[in-house]
């Protein structure tokens, strides 16, 4: 599942490709990707943009929630609703988003079942190629019902 989920993401969210967003993995509620250095998407200071990071881990973020609910999407649309980033280190080279779903999927789709318009957040650690913490994401989504 974890190799569709990625190209589910690239093909459906035409950004991340153009920033070269790479999906290493995608199950169970977590997912990790990562985007390589490229000269055209470095800020002031030689790293990676701010605008790069927040999409890399919104995209990790997306990537985790498709990996528990894509089954779901004939009767639910998952939507970001709000996001907070902080950023901790200037960033360097490469950098990898790794994100993990906050709630069960069992207690999302018991919302949902019940006609409620479940909210969830997706925790993202952003690191560089040294393992260190640059940033950190905090995304709460929700499954919005499809119309009739």
């Amino acid at each position: 599942m974890s190799q569709d989920v990625g190209e589910l993401l690239l093909r459906s969210v035409p950004f991340a490709r153009t920033l070269g967003i790479v999906f290493d993995t995608a199950e169970d509620g977590r997912a990790v990707c990562r985007v390589p250095p490229r000269a055209d998407l470095a800020n002031h200071v030689g790293g990676p943009h701010a605008g790069v990071l927040f999409t890399l881990a919104e995209s990790a973020s997306g990537a985790a929630v498709l990996s528990l609910f894509a089954d779901q999407l004939d009767r639910a649309v998952p939507l970001p609703t709000t996001a907070t980033i902080a950023f901790r280190k200037v960033a360097t080279g490469e950098v990898r988003a790794s994100a993990r779903l906050s709630a069960s999927r069992d207690d999302v789709l018991a919302r949902l079942d019940a006609g409620e318009r479940p909210e969830f957040d997706v925790e993202v650690e952003i690191t560089n190629a040294d393992g260190v913490v640059v940033s950190t994401l905090t995304v709460t989504w929700t499954l919005r019902p499809n119309r009739p």
